[in-house]
């Protein structure tokens, strides 16, 4: 019998997860991969498919070569695997075998799954229950590392993110004797050199940061009011990061994320059926971040996902949107707590039961402000909208209250988003349920729920 992530067997009678398509095409990496598994998400090019109760999915899709593509997915994860040369996660074959499963259930019988899709299954969910066991308990052959050597190695960083942060409250107090007017004189070039610096401190946040106000000069009218504020935001982090021994436990925490220090989850682990509001990657440089958003059904608690791809390849992990999962999160330690690390799994994903409960529009504000008193850098605070609409306003688009006494903004990207007309089709001119970002630009919505439905409707 196989085993879930969590290590724990699932009864021959548990239901195999089956998305729905929209769903699948939320994991999608990009419009291509889209596009592409679409084409692949009819029972032509496939055959030997099938699906177990564990929550395994496999098939062989013909492709150019003489030999099919082998595709298997385990959709606790989910995890993908497939023969193809695809760098992308999952790949057009992954996605186009979800379709199939998603849109044509008798395309893909129930059964057992073929070695060569069984053996990677035991081996993944074995790696996974080793993952989740206690890092050096017995077996392990994990010996402590050396604390002292890590305490001088931390002391030494320390010392040289502190001059960093040193030469760039004196690069901002030199900008502001010379006038805001000299940093448009002074082009982007110096903000590159000033950022470099900061990368050579071993402090990354500050370095982005620092492009980040070059970039504002050429950001159009207003960039002075910009610019004064992203000094002021930096200033309070170099303030903070030089006196970061005064702080509270939790504002300290957040400080040394903000300057670019990686901090391992060590808070108290929460076990919740978890519903999957949203997904959307950013690409940050060479970096691609995805962000997966969470709220634990009975928690009542959300959480936020972080995962990386690089040269080229997309972030691996991805879970269906509008899905509940029962699972395991870890939170980091910072004074909000929404990033987690996701654990064990318990089961496969299955439908959710309906939008969370949302707020009012001043609820939100007042949420977002009250998550500034501890983390002051925070761009927007996670929040559910409840009975709102979309409407039209001068200057782009705003999300108001059925008495249309109060309305938050659309941010100016999400508007200029070909999504947001799926927003304003969803509602059909009625009160809707909408999650997203609530920030000092505006809401970004990224999930919705018409009146009365329970599916989720991913608007990213």
């Amino acid at each position: 019998m196989l085993l879930t992530d969590g290590g724990e067997p699932l009864g021959a009678a548990a239901p195999a997860a089956r998305w729905t398509v929209e769903q699948v095409l939320a994991l999608a990496p990009d419009d291509a991969s889209r596009k592409a598994g679409n084409k692949l998400g009819s029972a032509g090019p496939w055959s030997d498919t099938g699906w177990d109760a564990s929550g395994a999915l496999w098939g062989q899709c013909r492709g150019s070569g003489s030999k099919p593509y082998r595709t298997v997915i385990d959709t606790t994860g989910p995890a993908y695997k497939c023969s193809c040369p695809s760098r992308k996660f999952p790949c057009k074959h992954a996605l186009g075998l979800l379709l199939l499963r998603a849109s044509d259930g008798p395309a893909v019988p129930a059964g057992d799954p073929p070695d060569w899709a069984g053996e990677w299954l035991t081996a993944r969910r074995a790696r996974a229950e080793a993952k989740a066991r206690p890092a050096g308990g017995e077996g392990t052959g994990d010996g402590p590392a050396d604390p002292a050597a890590a305490r001088r190695r931390a002391e030494r960083r320390a010392e040289r993110i502190g001059g960093g942060a040193q030469e760039l409250e004196q690069r901002l107090t030199d900008l502001l004797r010379g006038g805001l007017a000299a940093a448009e004189q002074a082009g982007y070039g110096l903000w590159e050199e000033t950022a470099a610096r900061m990368v050579d401190a071993q402090a990354p946040g500050l370095a982005g940061r620092v492009r980040e106000l070059g970039a504002i000069p050429a950001s159009g009218p207003g960039w002075p009011v910009r610019l004064l504020e992203e000094c002021a935001l930096l200033h309070l982090l170099d303030a903070a990061w030089l006196g970061i021994d005064r702080l509270p436990q939790p504002l300290a925490a957040t400080v040394r994320t903000r300057v670019g220090l990686t901090a391992a989850p060590d808070g108290e682990p929460v076990r919740d059926r978890w519903l999957v509001l949203a997904q959307y990657d950013t690409p940050e440089g060479k970096i691609v971040t995805r962000r997966i958003w969470l709220r634990g059904t009975d928690s009542g608690r959300t959480a936020l996902l972080l995962s990386f791809g690089a040269a080229g390849r997309s972030p691996g992990q991805a879970l269906p949107v509008g899905a509940t999962i029962d699972a395991e999160l870890t939170p980091y330690p910072g004074s909000a707590q929404l990033r987690a690390e996701l654990g064990p799994q318990f089961g496969v994903a299955e439908p959710a039961g309906g939008p969370p409960p949302g707020v009012t529009v001043p609820e939100a504000v007042a949420a977002y402000g009250q998550a500034l008193t501890g983390d002051p850098w925070l761009e927007s605070w996670p929040v559910t909208l409840r009975d709102v609409i979309p409407v039209p306003a001068e200057d782009g688009w705003q999300l108001t209250d059925a008495e249309g006494r109060t309305a938050l903004p659309v941010t100016a990207d999400a508007s200029a988003r070909p999504a947001l007309w799926k927003l304003v089709a969803v509602s059909g001119g009625g009160p809707l349920t909408v999650f997203g970002e609530c920030g000092h630009r505006g809401f970004d919505p990224l999930a919705a729920w018409p009146a009365e439905a329970a599916e989720t409707v991913p608007l990213i």
